[in-house]
């Protein structure tokens, strides 16, 4: 039986959105605000603390869009649902020329309730409107940092480990004796994803662990340059037309790092790509040994 997929971001956003409508009920609570606090609290739940921050420019910028054109579609002699379609139009054809890549539901939303809800006061109601989104963002953004904050240095961690061990299955397919060359694509792939956990490691904000986070950091971005190294010298080694002979010392160390070598060619006369073998393959292993000692560093 599968799991439910509840994860920590759920719960949060849950009390996020609990904790921005009961704040909002504390000014006086209608419909109007404790949606628009919740539409707050909900955007903000991003993994990083640049992306919350970009959600809640968007909502703010949404709302303040949306009531800004309501207010003056209404001060025309026109009908409510006219001006809804004159406002749709508008928004979306803005959104358009501004090239935003946000979605322009929400200032539609804020203009088709302030078109339709009656109130004799249109710019104080937008006023509020904003101000409700403001809690619900303020709330979701205090949660989101505080409440289990999203912290990805685990996996950061296990992409590394997992690349080491596939870099020795790397070695070991290509010395097996059978003269084919490994692909060294499926490795180039996941530092890719290293890369882009880093970017995100790099946009947190763990404010109760700043010191340690800016101390892994470092440490991971060693360690994603490091990858990076490996992999090019690795993409030499898949791309030649075979495999050179082993020097004895590269044969020494592939042993130490737990790697089988079933070819038994020896070296006795020194070829053009033996030579190029042996250096990409020290390389590699030298790098390998700096990116765990990365790894390991406290």
């Amino acid at each position: 039986m599968n799991k439910l997929p509840i994860g920590l971001r759920t719960i949060k956003t849950a009390i996020a959105v609990i904790a921005a409508m009961l704040i909002a009920d504390q000014f006086g609570g209608t419909g109007d605000k404790l949606i628009f606090a919740m539409l707050g609290a909900m955007s903000v739940m991003e993994p990083t603390f640049k992306a919350s921050i970009q959600a809640c420019l968007s909502q703010i910028a949404g709302v303040s869009i949306g009531a800004l054109i309501s207010i003056l579609l209404l001060a025309l002699p026109i009908s409510s649902l006219t001006a809804i379609g004159i406002g749709i139009i508008g928004i979306i054809a803005l959104y358009n020329a501004l090239h935003l890549r946000i979605s322009p539901s929400l200032p539609c939303f804020i203009m088709v309730m302030m078109c339709t809800s009656g109130n004799a006061k249109p710019a104080m109601y937008a006023l509020g409107r904003i101000w409700d989104t403001a809690i619900g963002l303020g709330v979701g953004m205090l949660i989101n940092m505080l409440v289990f904050p999203y912290d990805n240095s685990r996996k950061i961690r296990q992409t590394v480990e997992s690349l080491d061990r596939e870099l020795v299955l790397f070695l070991e397919e290509m010395f097996d004796g059978d003269q084919v060359l490994p692909d060294a694509e499926a490795m180039n792939e996941k530092i890719s994803g290293l890369k882009q956990q880093l970017a995100i490691f790099a946009n947190q904000r763990l404010i109760l662990h700043l010191r340690r986070q800016r101390r892994e950091l470092e440490q991971y971005t060693i360690c994603e340059r490091k990858a990076r190294e490996l992999i090019a010298h690795l993409k030499v080694l898949a791309q030649l037309e075979k495999p050179g002979r082993l020097n004895q010392e590269n044969r020494r160390r592939l042993a130490a790092c737990g790697a089988r070598v079933l070819d038994g060619r020896t070296l006795n006369s020194v070829m053009e790509l033996d030579v190029v073998t042996n250096f990409h393959v020290g390389r590699v292993l030298s790098i390998r040994l700096e990116l765990l000692e990365a790894l390991r560093r406290k």
